[in-house]
């Protein structure tokens, strides 16, 4: 299935997208439940559907979890090429070798905004180096500890995309990443969940045009990290929850990576698409 959060007739509701895209039929959920967005089918029973299919040009597509419940895991320099590109900048005080552990920072909840909402660039005096991050990012939907990598698969609910927008000179100046990661909007996220059943995310394509413009072209089977090394991982000494999320890292194309290096600026479109689940796009705006 793939699960939307959506804003209809001015009311959140939560529900299943027809296989064409073009329409949803909302989850039989009270105000209460459909507040949480799709947190609420997580570890439940899928509800069953009310009415009609509602065309999903008239409605508003939000986050599909708005607000996370806490901070959203995310993974550093988990392909080879973005490794390479960043190892003199964001990645040169790093361990050398790429593959000795991964490198795990958050975002806080706060900063989630929708696939099509704007993103608000901070002003040149907080940080004139705002860079995109395409990912895809992986919903857990029965939790646990210290998880094994063989039997990490069966905790993942879902995956959805996000862009880990980045301020690239706070990121480094405080020698950790939350800071520069988690302004406010600074995690686009959807435009649903499309459920672990109907989406392998460990052999899919993340790609991402900046006005048009294409950036980023990587397949999740080229991860330094795997999805299951990443869920062990995290799980490590720490409980994770049904609706974690945990975003898997980015391919190679970033603009800090570009010569000279191109950072985000007012009116910029930066659109992420990733097989399997859809797109988001966002205009960052001053």
């Amino acid at each position: 299935m793939r699960i939307a959060t959506f804003i209809h007739q001015g009311q959140r509701r939560v529900g299943q997208v027809s296989a064409d895209g073009l329409s949803v039929t909302a989850f039989a959920l009270p105000p209460e439940q459909a507040a949480l967005g799709a947190l609420a089918l997580i570890g439940a029973a899928t509800p069953a559907t009310e009415g009609a299919a509602i065309a999903l040009s008239s409605v508003r597509v939000e986050a599909p979890i708005p607000r996370p419940r806490r901070n959203i895991w995310c993974v550093g320099r988990n392909y080879q090429e973005h490794a390479k590109e960043l190892q003199g900048s964001v990645f040169k005080n790093n361990n050398a070798n790429p593959a000795a552990w991964p490198i795990v920072f958050t975002k806080v909840p706060e900063c989630v905004v929708g696939p099509t909402d704007p993103v608000q660039l901070p002003g040149d005096a907080v940080s004139a180096q705002i860079d995109y991050e395409a990912e895809l990012a992986v919903v857990i939907g029965t939790g646990g500890k210290n998880i094994a990598k063989a039997d990490a698969m069966r905790h993942v609910w879902g995956y959805t995309v996000v862009n880990d927008v980045t301020a690239r000179d706070v990121q480094m100046r405080h020698q950790q990443w939350d800071m520069g990661k988690s302004f406010d909007t600074f995690c686009p996220m959807g435009p649903w969940i499309v459920t672990a059943d109907e989406l392998d995310g460990q052999h899919t394509r993340v790609r991402c045009w900046v006005n048009g413009e294409l950036r980023q072209d990587g397949r999740t089977e080229d991860l330094i990290f795997d999805i299951p090394t990443l869920i062990e991982t995290v799980s490590r000494g720490i409980t994770l929850h049904p609706g974690d999320v945990i975003a898997t890292g980015t391919p190679a194309g970033v603009g800090l990576g570009l010569n000279p290096p191109q950072f985000l600026r007012n009116g910029d479109v930066v659109r992420i698409e990733i097989d399997g689940i859809g797109q988001i796009e966002n205009r960052f705006v001053a």
